[in-house]
Formats: C-alpha cells, structure tokens, sequence
C-alpha cells in the first residue's frame, strides 16, 4: 500500500511511533548500565512476546500450527529481534543513544539493496541506486576519518549497530517470501515468541539466570521498554501502513534520528561531533531519493 497523502491521524500515530521508538536508544544505553546486555534483551523481547500473547487471544486471532511457519518465525526472531538488539545493546555500551539513532536509520538504505540483490521483482533502479550511494557516504561520514587509523571500540560499536540494521533489512525481505500469508500483528508474536526462546538460554548461559529481583524502577524500565517500546510500537508501525501506506510510513525512520539525538542531549548531555549530523543529512537525502516522489513532484 502506497500512497502520496498522509491523513491527520496517520501524522499523529507517526509523531508518538517516532518519539516510542526514538527514546529506545536512551532506555537502551540507561538499562545496559546496570544490567547484562543479553538480560537486557531477554527482558525485552519476553514482556512484548507475552503481551501480544494476550492480545492475540482477546481479539482471537488466528495462530499458525504448522511447523514450517514456526520455523520461518523463528529465524525471524533470530534475525530480526535477537540479533539486532544483542548488537545494539553491546554497541551502546560504547557509542552515545544519539549516535546509535543516526546509524539506525541506515536500514532504510540497505533495504533497496537487499531487496533487489534477491527479488526478482525489485530492480536496483538509477534513483535507488543513487540513494544507496548516498546512504552509504553519510554512514562512512558518520564513522569519521579517525577510523582509519586504527580500529577501535567505538569503532566497533557502531560497526554493530550497522550489521543490525542490515538484519533488519535482510529479515525484512525474508519475511517477505516465508510469511506474506500471515496478519502483521501474528507475524509479530511469532518473531517475538522465537526470539524469547533464543535469548531465555542463550543469557542464561552466558551470564546466569535473568533476574526478576529488581528494584521498582528497574522493573517499571524494562515494563516499558517491552510492552510500550516494543510490543505496542510494532501494533502501532502495522496500524500506520494500514492509514498511510508502506512508502510513508518510512518515514518513521527519520523522524526518530530527531528524537534519540534530542533525548541524549537532554538526559545524558551528550555531544555529538559535526560530521554526525552532516551523516544523518547524507543518509536522509538517500531515502529521500530512494523514494522517489518528491523529486518527482518538482
């Protein structure tokens, strides 16, 4: 579903998805200060699973029973939720919540790329492959020269969270071909449902038992950060393609750079150099003219 307008309340949806989705990157980094970053994950990833649970069950929606569909949506979970966020949760003990925010948006440049590298029906046209060029030059000018001389942490840290947003791309076009028969918001219980089943032993294993003896506020944190910023954002994300359509709602992942970049300003104090921001300028114009139809409006 495209379309060129975009009703009032879709624009409102998009607002509060952007400020839900921008403040991830701040409750990530506050939350991998005290905890693990796979109990951290784990907390995440479980609440939203049983949340949508429950609301699959309130609006009876229909589950699927076979296992090859649950096999698909567990390397959706894998790939799109376990991954990513165990990369982003590492990376942000490193790089400030803002950054993390500007280099996310790149998976709206890698999803063109992905998509026609394995579809047969999505060509790397000259608009997109323009698009992707520039997405790729504000990702190097977000790195900066300094990675040249030698590769370290922070340079690390933000190479993961690119490697998430290429999942995100990759899981994207995945989902595409194995689970098109699927409602969104089953496909989202699904992947959260094998995601929690990966990180449960995965934390485990590596850093013990995921701890539910925490204080009130931590315990309210991790609430949050499930139910609302996870499981309530994918309801919502689903509901705005619905009203405005899939190109529009790409908009979403420009409107959260804003956001994360304001939050750790604010909150944390962070500073991020000019070339961050000339970054997120580069990538911003590729997804513009990956689009296409502004530049073809003028």
């Amino acid at each position: 579903m495209t379309q060129v307008s975009i009703p009032p309340r879709a624009w409102a949806l998009m607002l509060l998805l952007s400020f839900i989705w921008g403040s991830s990157f701040l409750t990530t980094t506050m939350l991998v200060e005290t905890l693990a970053p796979l109990h951290v994950v784990t907390h995440r990833v479980l609440w939203a699973a049983v949340f949508l649970w429950i609301y699959a069950l309130v609006r009876r929606l229909p589950v699927p029973r076979d296992l090859s569909t649950w096999g698909a949506l567990l390397i959706m979970g894998a790939g799109a939720n376990a991954l990513p966020f165990v990369l982003q949760a590492y990376a942000q003990t490193t790089i400030e919540s803002g950054l993390a925010g500007i280099l996310n948006a790149s998976t709206a440049i890698f999803g063109p790329l992905v998509a026609a590298l394995v579809l047969s029906d999505e060509r790397l046209t000259r608009a997109k492959a323009t698009g992707v060029a520039l997405g790729f030059a504000g990702v190097a000018l977000v790195f900066g020269l300094d990675v040249l001389g030698g590769f370290d942490l922070r340079s690390a840290a933000q190479l993961a969270m690119i490697a998430s947003t290429f999942c995100y791309a990759a899981t994207s076009v995945f989902a595409r071909l194995r689970l098109g028969h699927l409602s969104p918001e089953v496909a989202a219980l699904g992947m959260l449902t094998g995601s929690s089943l990966i990180m449960l032993p995965l934390s485990w294993a590596v850093e013990g038992p995921l701890p539910f003896n925490l204080p009130a506020p931590m315990l309210a944190a991790l609430a949050v950060y499930g139910l609302v910023i996870t499981a309530i954002a994918y309801l919502l994300f689903y509901r705005i393609i619905r009203l405005a359509g899939a190109g529009n709602t790409t908009l979403v992942t420009l409107l959260v750079v804003p956001v994360a970049v304001t939050l750790g300003a604010m909150v944390r104090a962070e500073s991020l150099p000019p070339s961050a921001y000339a970054g997120f300028g580069l990538i911003a114009l590729g997804l513009v003219v990956i689009d296409g139809r502004l530049l073809g409006r003028r």
